[in-house]
């Protein structure tokens, strides 16, 4: 073979290397080499031992199906809720039976021991087992990190700052044989109570 032939078999086997190569279609791959690592890795896989376990013991196994939650129907999260609800309706109540005579003429005597003044006396009490109720059940709920505008916190403030005036307006009023201004300052503390209570509900 002459060198001239030599020449033209070699540009042809080139020529058909460069067909071969052109003929494939290389992508361009822009993966990580961490994502071409596993994307060429195998995945594990685990030989089936049909020796010992049957599909209905491996059926069995498998965890149960989860049922949503149900809270129950006592805890100390409902009988702060319901303690709260009482005092709104007491207070209400107490509003309600406001004797006449409240609003008479100073220095004429009144009566402190009816239906309102009843009312009242379990209003607060009913207030403060609501707040010793609360402080039990949501005692991590005050954080003063979360600022005054956190909607527990403001629950918390509200609920004492309301009981504590309803407290306040009962007291003013039972100590006093004569009609006291207190309807405002009792009112007042209810619907800080209900203010509150709407903020978490």
């Amino acid at each position: 073979m002459d060198r001239c032939t030599k020449r033209i078999l070699a540009g042809l086997a080139l020529l058909a290397c460069a067909g071969l190569a052109a003929a494939q279609e290389v992508a361009f791959d822009l993966a990580t080499p961490a994502q071409a690592y596993a994307q060429r890795a195998q995945p594990l896989l685990l030989a089936a031992n049909d020796s010992g376990v049957t599909r209905e013991q491996a059926a069995a196994a498998a965890p149960a199906k989860q049922e949503p939650f149900d809270p129950p129907l006592f805890s100390g999260s409902n009988v702060h809720l319901t303690l709260g609800l009482a005092t709104i309706a007491t207070a209400a109540l107490t509003a309600m039976t406001a004797p006449e005579d409240e609003h008479a003429a100073p220095g004429t005597p009144r009566e402190t021991n009816g239906t309102h003044a009843k009312l009242a006396k379990a209003t607060v009490a009913l207030a403060a087992a609501t707040i010793a109720s609360g402080l039990i059940t949501h005692w991590d709920d005050f954080a003063l990190e979360d600022g005054l505008t956190d909607p527990d916190n403001l629950h918390i403030l509200l609920g004492v700052t309301g009981a504590a005036l309803m407290a306040y307006a009962v007291n003013k009023s039972a100590h006093s044989s004569t009609p006291v201004s207190h309807a405002g300052i009792a009112e007042l503390g209810a619907l800080g109570m209900i203010v509150g209570i709407k903020l978490t509900w």
